[in-house]
């Protein structure tokens, strides 16, 4: 056998799959046709990967004249399969490449029936342009796409795709966001999706902490080089045994054994993840009364005795050794009573050689804050030491340094502690530094990455170690840090696709925490994980109730002459739907804005009609239409704020069909079948266990409530012992109105006491809280990423629990779910790997990525800087508001307050808006309080709420509700921090003197 017909044989499972045969057959001369005939036959009856054998076959056994070679190479190369012939040319690509476009396939396959329901002709030229397909297999494409319907053009557009040159991934998820097929990207990518809020935006999630700066560019980095760095001390005590590292194929396979691409995708539904979001600053200053829940750990301690199981003293031991770990554990393994061991056992070795102690306790969500203090460190540490809270409900956050210099113990939010940084370094008396503290107990570690503020504390940390090494090498004393310790149930891949980016996610953690390592000790079979099971529901026969509302939208889009590339009711249309309100407000084009205004709210609908009731759905639309109308009304003057044509259009157009949802929503026939498939699990669990508790997670606030709601009025749940309660988020993101922490923390202890056993809450209740053991957990239409998979999934830690993802058949639940189990794997397989990496591997490679954060910092802060000296007087501004289009106020006429409240006090502004009531929401500040919200006179636009500042009335101005004009261009901001403007700071003495004038000319006037 020539070394040609070797290296072929030697690819050949690789061959087999990368080959398009028929359109390389039609290139061959060299073949007989008699054989090219047998070959497409084979093609016919038994598919792509037999007719491949067949000519692979043919072309080693064969001898052929001379050139036969180079036209196997010139056809391959012709008809798209250059990735086939760089196999055939013995010039594979790295191993490392290899590995990763095997799990870019992998990928794809794991969320086929996702994927089928692209617009497929959009993406298929999109790729075509981008010659990521060629032009026989756009040709093929469109005419299977033609003859046998939209989700078989996918599926064979997928499958040449996977064929395709590496490289071909990326392009494709390029192609996908420019044809309005973001999400799927994102999913493809692994990313969340920060900033996107569904309708109403009423997720809650365990948000990270961010800072609204920018993220970091290349065209700095070249000055910050200049700067001379000295290598970071090494973090290594002791070492370890070494371990290869090798990046294998998923599930330990290649792509040889793993992913038949000719057989790839069946039909199924589209579906979106949502991530939800959840202020984590905002929240009530009532006290919390009551005791929080009894501890996630059944050990047999009293007050003030702590008594770690054997798995928690492993993964405590190097921090005993006053080391800088991560303890990852899963959620009710006692992470925070390792924390309080270590940290009890940490105050007393510093007593015992005379040396002050004092521990910082972060947290990333304001309730954390009260439990942790009362259910873990008060509770064992504070008959020994002083122990106190501080949070942004807390008067004490305004003497936050006198709380560090009296206690022994400090719990705080991570905000706290990263505002008061921040004031020391700008030399204010009242910030405090780092060295202060001895031990920094970071709680969920894992939100430890770039923009958040647990990475900006540890940047920080960084910098000094940074320095430290300078002032060592000059024999000077350096500044003092304290040991850290991190707590996390699950650090997650990142979004990683592949082995190694898992292993460099992990790494980056550990780097970001300076962690010697990171401990995640197995806990014995008492922690094992609940027995998991997808329940799916029969896709729906008929749904004339959806049908009508669509039949709404299609009049909408005729009247606005809007055609809308995706499907109405997913999140690919909700995007499509925001970004042609955006375009129409800059546009001045107020008929498209209000459409896609009342279609975005079709759009929810149709969401809710498929998880929740109809007759939910229908309250919901006929809520926002009675808002709509009462913007119309000003109650402060003699005549109505005008109403447009097409507004007229738009209110009719729900009048008209109001009675028709009416009638069907009582129809109990039409209901979605998830609704079904919950009652039955629910059942299940509550006749088949002596004692059921458990939590249903949903997606939204809105859902929450009405998941609640229904299971209240069902007596079927009130027969088997159902109490329900719902539980919810606390920011002011969403016009459902948020539950206080008092109101969080009643639904809790009603929780743990039995008065109630059921919760349905949205993603608040993933991380953190602490929540009494469940025996079965839900997981509603709801799949998310694979840290919320492990968390949600750690509240069913009693015995005999179960998790259950309950999802519409088609709907791609259980793909999604699919690829977190995978990604779990990859996280567990990655922590294993770093944690046993040679010590000087390790080192190198922890060293290489806090270079690198330092770096990035030190850009960003010059690019903050630079950002700062080039922003514009606010002269050269204009607002208008973005329903109508009416002229607002120059920037000149807006004033800051606290660096963050953008105000107009103006009396000309005065004239332009009435202030009306918020009904849901109540917000009671140190200084300030927000009742009431401002609305346009014009059109009755939101423009921002009417704040009571010291006793002064000011109008605070949300920007998201304006259109910025700077000279010609026109422009939308969701953001201040967007708008590069140096606007001049509120003058409270100076107006309290123009109010008083003001008041007494009136009263002169009237004498």
């Amino acid at each position: 056998m020539s070394y040609k017909k070797t290296i072929i044989d030697c690819f050949r499972n690789r061959l087999r799959r990368l080959i398009n045969v028929e359109p390389v057959l039609d290139l061959l001369h060299f073949i007989s046709d008699e054989q090219k005939e047998l070959i497409r036959l084979k093609v016919r009856t038994e598919g792509d990967l037999r007719a491949a054998d067949v000519l692979l076959n043919e072309i080693i056994s064969k001898d052929y004249p001379q050139g036969w070679f180079r036209e196997l190479i010139t056809a391959l190369e012709t008809v798209g399969c250059k990735h086939a012939a760089n196999y055939m040319e013995n010039n594979p690509p790295s191993p490392s490449v290899e590995v990763e476009n095997d799990h870019c396939i992998k990928l794809i396959d794991l969320l086929k029936l996702t994927l089928v329901d692209m617009k497929t002709k959009d993406v298929c030229y999109n790729c075509f342009q981008r010659r990521i397909l060629t032009q026989d297999d756009c040709e093929n494409i469109i005419a299977v796409n033609d003859q046998h319907g939209n989700r078989a053009g996918a599926r064979l557009l997928l499958s040449r795709l996977v064929r395709k040159e590496i490289g071909w991934y990326s392009e494709f998820l390029e192609a996908l966001e420019e044809t309005g097929h973001g999400m799927l990207a994102h999913e493809l990518r692994g990313e969340t999706l920060e900033g996107h809020d569904t309708v109403s935006g009423e997720g809650d999630g365990p948000r990270a902490l961010k800072d609204d700066v920018e993220m970091v560019g290349h065209a700095s980095m070249q000055e910050v080089l200049a700067d001379s760095l000295s290598p970071l001390p090494s973090s290594g005590l002791g070492s370890s045994q070494s371990s290869s590292v090798s990046v294998p194929c998923l599930e330990g396979e290649s792509l040889d054994c793993s992913v038949d691409t000719s057989d790839i995708f069946s039909s199924a539904d589209a579906s979106a993840d949502l991530d939800a979001e959840l202020d984590l600053y905002k929240g009530s200053n009532e006290e919390l009364e009551r005791e929080p829940t009894a501890m996630s750990m059944n050990l047999p301690v009293s007050d003030g005795e702590i008594v770690l199981r054997d798995y928690q003293m492993e993964v405590a031991r190097p921090a005993l050794e006053g080391k800088n770990i991560i303890v990852c554990l899963p959620t009710g393994s006692g992470k925070t009573r390792v924390a309080v061991y270590i940290t009890k056992q940490h105050l007393e070795s510093r007593k015992q050689t005379a040396q002050p102690g004092k521990v910082v306790v972060l947290v990333n969500k304001v309730p954390l804050v009260e439990q942790h203090y009362k259910a873990e460190f008060g509770r064992f540490l504070k008959h020994q030491y002083s122990v106190e809270r501080v949070s942004g409900d807390s008067q004490l956050k305004i003497s936050f340094p006198r709380v560090v210099e009296k206690n022994d113990i400090v719990i705080c939010t991570a905000q706290i502690l990263e505002n008061s940084l921040a004031k020391a370094k700008q030399g204010d008396e009242d910030g405090i530094k780092l060295s202060q503290f001895t031990l920094m107990v970071i709680d969920e570690c894992h939100h430890t990455q770039k923009g958040e503020v647990y990475n900006h504390i540890m940047v920080r940390y960084l910098k000094q170690k940074h320095r430290n090494a300078g002032l060592m090498k000059e024999h000077k004393t350096p500044m003092p840090l304290p040991q850290i310790l991190g707590l996390t149930a699950s650090p997650g891949v990142g979004g990683a696709k592949t082995q190694q980016k898992a292993e460099e996610h992990i790494l980056r953690i550990c780097a970001n925490l300076d962690a010697y390592t990171i401990k995640a000790e197995s806990p014995t079979e008492e922690h094992t994980g609940p027995y998991k099971r997808i329940a799916s529901a029969a896709e729906r026969k008929e749904d004339p109730f959806g049908d009508v509302i669509k039949g709404i939208m299609d009049e909408i889009h005729a009247h606005a002459e809007l055609k809308p590339l995706c499907q109405p009711g997913t999140q690919n249309y909700e995007q499509w739907v925001v970004q042609k309100e955006q375009n129409a407000a800059k546009d001045d084009d107020p008929q498209v804005r209000v459409c896609a205004e009342h279609l975005r709210q079709y759009n929810e609908a149709l969401h809710q009609n498929n998880t929740i009731r109809m007759a939910d759905a229908f309250i919901f639309l006929c809520k926002y239409h009675d808002e709509e109308m009462k913007k119309k009304t000003n109650r402060d003057e003699d005549d109505d704020i005008q109403i447009t044509d097409t507004e007229r259009f738009l209110f009719c157009l729900f009048k008209d069909k109001k009675a028709r949802l009416q009638e069907l929503m009582k129809n109990p026939q039409y209901e979605n079948n998830n609704l079904g498939t919950l009652k039955t699990q629910i059942l299940k669990e509550f006749t088949s266990r002596t004692k059921a508790r458990g939590i249903i997670f949903t997606k939204t606030r809105h859902s929450a409530i009405a998941l609640n709601q229904w299971i209240q009025e069902n007596p079927k749940f009130e027969s088997v012992g159902v109490r329900s309660s719902h539980l919810i988020g606390g920011g002011d993101q969403s016009v459902v109105k948020p539950m206080t922490l008092a109101e969080q923390r009643d639904v809790l202890n009603k929780f743990h006491e039995g008065e109630i056993n059921v919760l349905v809450a949205t993603s608040v209740a993933e991380e953190g809280l602490d929540i009494e053991k469940c025996n079965f957990v839900i997981r509603y239409c709801l799949v998310t990423n694979e840290i919320a998979m492990i968390q949600a999934r750690g509240r069913g830690r009693a015995e005999d629990s179960s998790y259950t993802v309950v999802g519409e058949a088609g709907s791609g639940v259980a793909e999604r779910e699919s690829v977190n189990e995978y990604r779990e794997k990859m996280m567990s397989k990655a922590i294993a790997r770093v944690s046993s990496l040679r010590r000087e591997e390790y080192e190198t490679k922890i060293k290489e990525n806090q270079m690198q954060a330092i770096m990035e910092e030190r850009v960003k802060a010059k690019k903050n800087q630079q950002k700062g000296m080039m922003k514009e007087s606010p002269n050269k501004v204009k607002f208008s508001c973005r329903s109508c289009n009416t002229p607002v106020c120059s920037g000149e006429d807006i004033e800051i307050i606290e660096k963050m409240h953008h105000v107009n006090v103006t009396a000309a502004f005065r004239k332009l808006f009435t202030v009306r009531e918020n009904s849901s929401l109540q917000e009671r500040f140190l200084d300030y309080e927000a009742n009431g919200f401002i609305a346009c006179k014009q059109c009755g636009q939101r423009w921002g709420s009417m704040m009571l500042y010291k006793s002064i009335e000011c109008p605070c101005l949300h920007i998201k509700n304006f259109v910025v004009t700077y000279g010609s261009k026109k422009k939308t901001f969701s953001k201040w921090n967007e708008l590069a403007i140096r606007f001049s700071v509120f003058d409270y003495c100076q107006h309290t003197e123009l109010l008083a004038h003001s008041s007494d000319e009136e009263v002169e006037v009237t004498e």
